[in-house]
């Protein structure tokens, strides 16, 4: 029995440290690491299913094949020497965009960006850009900012007030959380603004609600009011920020009673936080929800400009914290990805893929590779997704179990859990302390990493000198300049962890990184990518306001928000009680219908239909219903067989929320 460091692989805020229990060769125990500076011992329940998924006897073995409709198990020279081949193929007669590489976030680890190597030196293939996850939020930053930068999780101690806008830290993000309880303790009020009344505000002190995609109102009408109040930070505007007299018409082009109407939030209430703004340090933490929208990069851009005019930008304690790219800055990744090899290049953007896939001509779509996801739960508009997965000729999925993407897969390839490789582990949404995670096990059966498979494949398609590297060696490419300062994959070993040199405050010199070195209220980025870069009065596409006729007809509200107990996909085959579908809905909507708890019930709209059973909720935002996102096919379907594929308004981002459904009792 040994006890051994290493840390969650999984894409989530926290990145947490663990210690693992092995006996014999075989993971017993996942637990924290106390020793972490940021999570301190404290994990959740889905780095703790790390253990069930590695142990697992649903786990993939041995490369499978499919022949006449029935996988059959292969040898890897076999799997290689075909898939090789094709690839071969499909470039010489069709050119290598005929090849996409849809890849996702699964796992956190650093080299997992060897495949972008992998597709590089092949010559170039058809890759995804923005993110279903956070692309809006992100580019939204960038055009505000320059970039999306977060203060250091200990500088929540310096904030009088903590503002958490749609982001349920109690579930997502749980240090967080503790640090909530923290500074709560040390006389800091909290407010949670959130169409659903969730766990982390049952610790605040206010909690508001606020009508789903209608965020942005909500923070125009506070700005009315600092500037009505004359709270707001003339000095900062005056001398770091451009378009402020354009962005102040576009305060007085509404109404205070069009703001209440449209957000179902009190006048009283946007005084309230006017006055928590402008009696600062307030720091603001943004969630993932409200920018998927087809609103949703101008609605973070409208809370960021309320951060920036109350004066809470580069101070202690202040900020617009939603990611943390910095972190992921630090490391080398370019060089990682030798991105001058490739000679050829396309894209599709991540959430119309598979319009991407049955349109593309010149060349058309070959063959797909799939490696850290599964397009077939996560992506909007499942029924589109498994029509265009079907459509190529040859669809390669590289993963650990036969999940819905893989069951479509004519080659599917097994590879490693964290346990079972060497890498190091960070998350650029939260903290910025990088992880250590040696191979504690070996792989059961034949299953192999994506670093080997890759740098097969890369010998068999000829350049394989490009991958002639130990682990070790990768490791410190990945490290790039930071081993001159005085960082090393042996000081790492033997601490488990390390803290990476960033701004704890973000432009505390307010010298920003946009085109104009200022805070800009109209972009000038959006205007380099042919994209309006003025701040807006948007509504959501699916709204009352916008389509009257799509509301009447389904008239409610579809959130899908992350599961508790999984990681997106990744633990529902494994949990026994998550393999039920649950429509949680706001009481209203339970009165009108007349549905009591676990009742059965169908959701649907124009793009599908979802059958599960009633959970009602007592403070949900009128209207409002909820199905938690990941749910396998065999376990009734994903949530995204509702969802739009649309683009949220800066393209960068997914419009999962924006989304409107009716509902019937079964």
């Amino acid at each position: 029995m040994a006890t051994l460091k290493s840390s969650c692989s999984l894409n989530c805020w926290d990145n947490c440290g663990f210690n693992v229990e092995i006996d014999n060769g075989r993971i017993i125990k996942v637990d924290g690491d106390p020793e972490h500076p940021i999570t301190q011992g404290k994990i959740c329940g889905r780095g703790r299913m790390l253990e069930t998924r590695t142990n697992s006897d649903q786990r993939l073995l041995y490369p499978l094949k499919k022949v006449n409709g029935e996988f059959q198990r292969i040898s890897w020279e076999q799997a290689l020497d075909e898939i090789s081949s094709k690839m071969a193929e499909v470039k010489k007669e069709f050119g290598t965009t005929s090849v996409l590489h849809s890849h996702d976030y699964s796992n956190g680890g650093l080299l997992k960006n060897i495949d972008k190597r992998f597709f590089n030196c092949y010559g170039g293939v058809t890759e995804l850009t923005g993110s279903i996850c956070w692309g809006a939020g992100i580019e939204a930053q960038k055009w505000d900012f320059g970039d999306s930068w977060s203060h250091s999780p200990e500088d929540i101690m310096n904030s009088k007030h903590i503002v958490i806008w749609g982001r349920n830290v109690s579930r997502t993000n749980m240090h967080l959380y503790q640090y909530l309880l923290k500074a709560k303790e040390q006389g800091a009020k909290i407010i949670v603004i959130d169409p659903i009344y969730n766990p982390t505000a049952k610790i605040a002190h206010s909690y508001i609600s606020v009508k789903p995609g209608m965020d942005g109102f909500l923070a125009i009408g506070v700005m009315k009011e600092l500037v009505r109040l004359k709270r707001h930070d003339q000095e900062f505007i005056q001398n770091y920020t451009i378009g402020y007299s354009e962005f102040e018409e576009l305060l007085n082009s509404v109404t205070m009673e069009d703001l209440e109407l449209y957000t179902d939030v009190s006048r009283e209430t946007f005084s309230d936080l006017a006055k928590v703004y402008s009696e600062g340090p307030t720091s603001t933490f943004l969630g993932l929800g409200m920018q998927r929208y087809d609103n949703g990069g101008n609605t973070i851009r409208l809370i960021d400009a309320l951060v920036a005019i109350s004066g809470n930008i580069g101070i202690p304690g202040g900020g617009a914290n939603f990611g943390n790219l910095q972190v992921g800055q630090s490391f080398d990744t370019g060089g990682l990805a030798l991105q001058h090899k490739r000679k050829e290049h396309r894209t599709f953007s991540m959430m119309k893929q598979a319009e991407g896939i049955l349109k593309a001509v010149e060349p058309e779509i070959k063959m797909i590779v799939v490696s850290c996801g599964n397009p077939l739960t996560q992506v909007p508009d499942t029924n589109l997704v498994r029509k265009a997965f079907e459509s190529v000729e040859t669809l390669v999925v590289i993963d650990q179990f036969l999940t819905d993407t893989a069951e479509l897969a004519d080659y599917v390839l097994p590879t490693a859990t964290v346990f079972e490789e060497e890498d190091l582990y960070y998350s650029s949404m939260y903290h910025h302390y990088v992880n250590y995670g040696p191979k504690l096990v070996d792989s059961p059966g034949e299953v192999q990493s994506d670093l080997w498979i890759w740098s097969e494949l890369a010998k068999r398609l000829g350049f394989g000198e490009e991958f002639n590297y130990s682990r070790e060696r990768w490791i410190e490419m990945g490290l790039g300049t930071l081993l001159n300062k005085g960082f090393s994959l042996e000081n790492v070993r033997k601490t488990g962890h390390f803290e990476l040199p960033i701004d704890h405050v973000p432009w505390a010199d307010y010298q920003f990184k946009t085109p104009s070195g200022k805070y800009e209220f109209h972009s000038e980025l959006a205007g380099t990518k042919n994209l309006d870069g003025k701040l807006k009065l948007l509504f959501p596409e699916e709204s009352i306001i916008t389509n009257k006729a799509l509301a009447n007809k389904y008239p409610y509200t579809l959130l899908t928000i992350h599961p508790l107990r999984s990681n997106h996909s990744q633990h529902y085959h494994v949990i026994n009680s998550l393999q039920v579908i649950k429509v949680e809905i706001s009481k209203d909507i339970a009165e009108e219908k007349g549905l009591k708890e676990n009742d059965l019930v169908k959701v649907f709209n124009d793009r599908g239909t979802l059958e599960g059973k009633v959970k009602i909720l007592p403070r949900a935002h009128r209207k409002t219903v909820n199905i938690d996102e990941g749910q396998w096919g065999k376990f009734g379907g994903s949530v995204n067989q509702l969802t739009p594929n649309r683009e949220s308004d800066n393209l960068q981002g997914s419009t999962l929320y924006d989304c409107l459904v009716n509902i019937e009792k079964v």
